[in-house]
């Protein structure tokens, strides 16, 4: 009979979020032991992962946005706990949970207790994981700067605003990359290294990928002439991207580049992404769109 027995690890801006407060309630009434831990400060979620790994927690549910999600996420893959993971949604952008088809009432994400859990892959560059997506070029640029203010009063439109207001300092980067069977070289204005398909808010630079197959998808925007229409394929359509599959891929530039990794800035010029395939269980719907055998 499986255990039911959970942590939830919920953001501390969370804490007096009457919904959260009533779904864990009717998880408790079905049965569930949950107890709710809060993070405070950098360096939370992964402690209080650790915590509930070794207290013998058969599950962990992460709540808050896609930085919490990421950080409960590595937390787990690194331990290669059999753990399972479940995802309370409760950012701004959300975007691996709308991907991924998981809802955003915490009621409802928190009923996927009930589902078996997936095995599913993480993407790995240097001693980080992420869970979602790494984006590259001016698409995490507007991501990392638009500001919390912002997105508490658009919400996800905040990323497109951020764009457009930041629109003179859109520059292309030089890059290389290079993986099986696989060489790209030239310009370009935005780069997707996706487990995941979307990112900065429902941007999708990896509309095809699967959390189940061992690879990581890689999209680029190289950068044309006209600017004005490689930003709007960026922002809402498929247009003139570069498109493979690999487990892995390196990617080189001379200058630096700039990394958003599910909402964690990097830099670097020589950086290796690379699949981690089945490293976490996580409960998701059966029809999940990003599962390759759905139901």
């Amino acid at each position: 009979m499986q255990q039911r027995k959970a942590m939830l690890v919920l953001h501390g801006k969370q804490a007096m979020n009457e919904d959260v407060r009533t779904a864990v309630g009717q998880c408790r009434e079905r049965g569930w032991t949950l107890d709710v831990r809060l993070t405070w400060e950098g360096g939370d979620a992964a402690r209080l992962v650790d915590e509930a790994l070794q207290a013998g927690y058969g599950t962990v549910i992460a709540g808050g946005g896609d930085g919490t999600l990421r950080d409960i996420a590595e937390a787990m893959g690194r331990a290669g706990t059999e753990a399972s993971l479940v995802l309370l949604p409760l950012g701004t952008a959300n975007d691996f949970a709308k991907a991924a088809g998981i809802p955003l009432e915490p009621e409802q994400a928190l009923a996927l207790l009930d589902q078996p859990a997936q095995p599913i892959d993480l993407g790995k560059v240097g001693d980080q994981w992420f869970l979602n997506m790494a984006t590259g070029g001016f698409g995490s640029q507007v991501t990392a700067n638009t500001s919390e203010d912002l997105k508490k009063v658009l919400g996800g439109a905040a990323y497109l605003f951020t764009g457009l207001t930041r629109f003179s300092e859109l520059q292309a980067a030089s890059v290389e990359l290079i993986g099986p069977d696989f060489h790209w070289q030239g310009d370009l204005l935005a780069l997707g290294i996706g487990n995941g398909r979307q990112a900065g808010g429902g941007h999708e630079l990896c509309p095809e990928a699967v959390v189940d197959d061992g690879l990581l998808d890689v999209g680029v925007l190289p950068a044309p002439q006209d600017v004005v229409g490689a930003l709007r394929d960026l922002w809402g359509g498929d247009g003139l991207f570069v498109r493979t599959r690999l487990p892995w891929v390196e990617i080189k530039s001379a200058k630096g580049l700039n990394i958003n990794l599910d909402g964690e800035p990097m830099q670097g010029e020589s950086l290796r992404f690379e699949a981690r395939p089945a490293a976490l269980r996580v409960h998701l719907p059966a029809d999940s769109p990003l599962l390759s055998h759905r139901g």
